[in-house]
């Protein structure tokens, strides 16, 4: 319990330094709304910079923050944020194997909705249909949101789209250049895969619990150190455009994003985020060959996708297939 109020103290401390980084905090002013003595502030602020933060510390004028350890941390994540839910509760982990596997825990335990687990380094990600997903420590974001839509079974996967439009949006606010998306849910640019989406269910019968996505987004990671069978396939912002990003403010924007179009889909349906997702696609009216689970290959012509968001194959023979879960590939 001591252990956790100390925990509570240091970040209340970290809070305050990030909402007034252009200036220095007097200790006392500190002390007074934190509710600690000067003595213990000054022992957090040895413990933070013994973390990585860099703290001028200035007789008569008190402490500011100067610099921050490479990637996330819970505060920076929680101080401009301008959200109603996404983000509010925040389990961050330094390092952690799945954010996806411990937000599926603490769903099924009841955590609220718009919970998000985020990690600076994740090591045994999962990605869609099984795929492995990593994250090098400090340079990306791997997180999962835990939603609570109150949406039927068969709306759910739709939210998957919603997310591939915020993540694309993001990326062209903060980075500055435009990508697309490969059915349904994979953020390209030239070929190079930026970002990836994996949703899953916590249902009874057809009421759904809880919906947990895990997003993660190659952000600030060099070229040569994607492993050499994925060099081509996968690429960053900072592959790309030769800039690296706050990693902090770069999820919150996302998750103002995200929770802006959430909102739209919920109160206005998918026929509201459609268009969005359609003027980013990049396989739509193409011949792309579908790889579903269990090895069944599909050929055909990518017709687009209807009003539930499931993706519409044109075989050979002319009959139109329904897509609702695969690998796609162009032929």
């Amino acid at each position: 319990m001591v252990q956790n109020m100390a925990g509570k103290t240091k970040k209340a401390i970290l809070m305050m330094l990030y909402k007034n980084r252009n200036r220095f905090l007097s200790g006392q002013r500190i002390s007074e709304e934190i509710g600690c003595s000067r003595t213990a502030i000054w022992k957090h602020i040895r413990e933070l910079i013994h973390e990585g933060y860099t703290i001028e510390a200035v007789q008569k004028s008190g402490y500011k923050l100067a610099g921050a350890p490479e990637g996330l941390n819970e505060a920076a994540l929680s101080v401009d944020l301008h959200t109603r839910k996404i983000g509010r509760h925040i389990r961050f982990y330094d390092s952690i194997g799945s954010t996806q596997k411990e937000a599926l825990r603490l769903a099924d335990e009841g955590a609220e909705d718009g919970t998000v687990v985020i990690t600076n380094e994740q090591t045994a990600g999962r990605g869609r249909l099984g795929h492995n997903w990593q994250s090098q420590r400090g340079k990306n974001i791997a997180m999962s949101l835990i939603l609570r839509p109150g949406l039927s079974i068969e709306k759910t996967p739709q939210l998957t789209l919603v997310a591939a439009v915020a993540a694309a949006e993001t990326i062209e606010k903060e980075a500055g250049f435009s990508c697309g998306i490969k059915w349904p849910n994979d953020i390209l640019w030239q070929g190079q895969k930026l970002v990836g989406i994996l949703t899953e269910l916590q249902a009874e019968a057809n009421f759904v619990k809880a919906v947990v996505m895990g997003i993660g987004i190659n952000v600030n990671t060099e070229a040569d150190a994607f492993p050499e069978d994925l060099r081509g396939q996968a690429g960053s912002l900072f592959s790309i455009t030769g800039r690296k990003y706050d990693l902090s403010r770069f999820t919150r924007i996302f998750w103002e994003i995200f929770e802006s179009l959430y909102q739209l889909f919920l109160s206005e349906g998918f026929i509201a985020i459609k268009p969005l997702w359609e003027k980013r696609a990049i396989s739509l009216g193409k011949p792309i060959r579908i790889r579903r689970p269990g090895g069944v290959v599909l050929c055909g012509k990518a017709l687009g996708i209807n009003d539930e968001g499931i993706l519409l194959l044109q075989q050979d023979d002319q009959q139109i297939v329904p897509v609702y879960s695969a690998d796609i590939e162009w032929n």
